[in-house]
């Protein structure tokens, strides 16, 4: 199987294996705490299954994923992987959730996908080929004024409540509407679709985004830190756009 069809598979498959256990088992409620804080089975579960289609697939190449870290192979290829991106939500019975997996060919996305099998949503993006949403293509939105602006966000990692509400109160103002969804793959692929000028997170790690990232640049978007500098593979405060309000939002997040 070439590289293209078996990452579109396996996202697909993986999606697939959540769906069926999900709203299945009520006592996952139980273990709410904050959306990051939360691990369920179902994440291992589907980690497992990713990790060994991969080694299976490509023995030679790298793998970082949430829930089983980093396995060094050739550098060249890396493969990253988030079994389930809102997972609170996952527990909660909100269909808002995904999967995420990413190659990357010398640290930089080549192909994503990511999968919101709740919602029928399939997202996928090969580097210098554009972005697509169940097979057609998608664009960023048009909107060039921030105050006509929607945005998503999410605090990421970040502990500091202090600071995650500054950020809130610096940027809702400012814009039309600031919202939470609660999955980094579904906010970033959103802003691809256009059905949000931009998208915020701090302290992200890097399997959270990565399929997002190229997935925005293909549909013609914009992706840097709060400094309007390139991703890295690192924990980072991020900020992903249509590219026509990039600039203004780096000017209110820098100084945060």
């Amino acid at each position: 199987m070439d590289v293209e069809r078996f990452i579109q598979s396996i996202t697909k498959e993986a999606g697939k294996k959540l769906l069926q256990y999900f709203k299945k088992e009520n006592q996952l409620i139980r273990i709410r705490g904050t959306s990051k804080e939360i691990v369920t089975k179902y994440d291992q579960l589907t980690d497992r299954f990713l990790v060994q289609k991969i080694k299976r697939e490509f023995p030679e190449h790298s793998i970082l994923s949430e829930e089983g870290g980093f396995i060094r192979r050739k550098k060249e290829f890396l493969w990253i992987v988030d079994p389930l991106d809102g997972s609170g939500n996952f527990a909660n019975k909100n269909p808002l959730f995904s999967v995420c997996v990413c190659l990357c060919l010398k640290n930089e996305p080549f192909l994503s996908a990511i999968y919101a099998p709740a919602i029928n949503e399939f997202y996928y993006a090969k580097k210098s080929n554009g972005a697509y949403l169940n097979g057609k293509k998608i664009k960023v939105s048009k909107i060039n004024k921030l105050k006509e602006s929607y945005i998503v966000y999410c605090e990421g990692n970040e502990k500091n409540k202090k600071r995650i509400a500054k950020i809130f109160f610096e940027i809702y103002p400012k814009v039309t509407d600031l919202r939470k969804i609660g999955s980094a793959g579904i906010e970033s692929a959103w802003v691809a679709a256009g059905r949000v000028e931009g998208y915020y997170t701090t302290k992200i790690d890097p399997w959270d985004v990565a399929a997002g990232v190229l997935l925005v640049k293909e549909a013609g978007g914009e992706v840097s830190d709060f400094q309007g500098k390139p991703w890295k593979l690192k924990k980072s405060d991020l900020i992903f756009t249509n590219k026509k309000i990039h600039t203004k939002l780096v000017n209110y997040l820098k100084k945060l």
